[in-house]
């Protein structure tokens, strides 16, 4: 396993990251679920990526309960902090102060750590100042309950003011979490030159597109039985934009290019995302260690520039390249 700097930090990831966002706490059992982290750790996986929201703060307590008893100073742990979480009060949710002070001393505790190495803003809160949510993410860094801040899924600009306010607090903002892969492309134009201008790096999800990249969905066939686009509890939701016979027949191109690098379709969607320099790391998930396993022989692989440049071709009419994508989902501001 290869490691990468987060940022312009000297906290050092492992480029494939283990994430338990629709799996830990609702789809996979937690026996299943603490064989896969602990699959990932035998691959020599450090980091993991977990969030309050998922499973509605379950999937910490899973995470926290697979990775009791390893080092903790062997690890990097990532979680996140905006949606909402518990009964959903009016407080349950936001970047406010309220809301992330209570919510690193509950994921501390689900977690069973003192401490989490990242913690990041899940989406950019329009209804509090930035300031108001910059100054409580440093207070969370001085208090020793995380050691670096990051955001997920936030434009170029928002990751500026943002990196801007952190610096002027004195900590350190040296990530963003968005989607990115063969098919969805926007943070190219603009996300991405302005993070490695601020010493920011990408820790990127979906790497495999929701498993569409693993060229198992083929045009004008059947779902196979009990995959993610047949999962009514919001799976299929996901990945219906890529469920189109344009998008599948290209990704089926994209089998004579895997077969020359001796890959398999999910690995070489994984290594695709990582000849980023700007990335630091893919995150992937898992239900079945064996996945785990599969996906980690990405990291290391180099695709020679001819092969970047005939996937470039292959996808080009079915990419998913407007920055503006970025915003799109976006809450709405503070009602006037």
């Amino acid at each position: 396993m290869k490691h990468r700097y987060l940022g312009s930090s000297g906290l050092k990831i492992s480029e494939i990251a283990y994430g338990n966002w629709l799996t830990h706490g609702s789809q996979v059992e937690n026996d299943a679920a603490t064989a896969c982290v602990h699959a990932a750790l035998d691959a020599g996986i450090t980091t993991f990526d977990t969030a309050d929201v998922y499973a509605n703060t379950v999937a910490e307590s899973v995470l926290g309960e697979a990775l009791a008893g390893q080092r903790r100073e062997s690890l990097e742990i990532f979680t996140k902090v905006y949606w909402p979480t518990g009964p959903q009060g009016p407080n349950d949710v936001g970047l406010s102060r309220k809301h992330i002070m209570e919510s690193i001393n509950g994921s501390l505790q689900r977690l069973g750590t003192d401490y989490v190495d990242l913690y990041q803003a899940h989406r950019f809160d329009t209804e509090t100042p930035l300031e108001e949510t910059m100054q409580a993410f440093a207070d969370v860094v001085r208090q020793g309950k995380a050691l670096y801040i990051g955001v997920s899924e936030w434009t170029a600009d928002q990751i500026r003011a943002g990196h801007a306010l952190a610096k002027d607090l004195g900590v350190q903002l040296i990530s963003n979490q968005p989607q990115y892969s063969m098919l969805w492309r926007v943070i190219e134009g603009e996300v991405v030159p302005t993070s490695a201008e601020l010493g920011v790096s990408q820790i990127v999800w979906s790497p495999i597109a929701q498993g569409v990249l693993t060229g198992k969905y083929k045009p004008g066939e059947a779902l196979p039985e009990g995959s993610r686009a047949t999962d009514a509890k919001g799976g299929a939701r996901m990945i219906d934009r890529f469920m189109n016979d344009e998008v599948l027949g290209a990704v089926q191109q994209l089998t004579p290019v895997a077969a020359e690098l001796d890959l398999s379709m999910a690995q070489l969607a994984v290594a695709w995302v990582l000849q980023n320099e700007n990335v630091a790391a893919a995150i992937i998930g898992a239900s079945r260690p064996e996945q785990v396993h599969e996906n980690v022989a990405a990291s290391g692989v180099t695709i020679p520039a001819e092969l970047m440049a005939r996937i470039d071709q292959t996808l080009a009419a079915v990419a998913v390249t407007d920055p503006g994508k970025t915003a799109e989902n976006a809450p709405a501001g503070r009602p006037v």
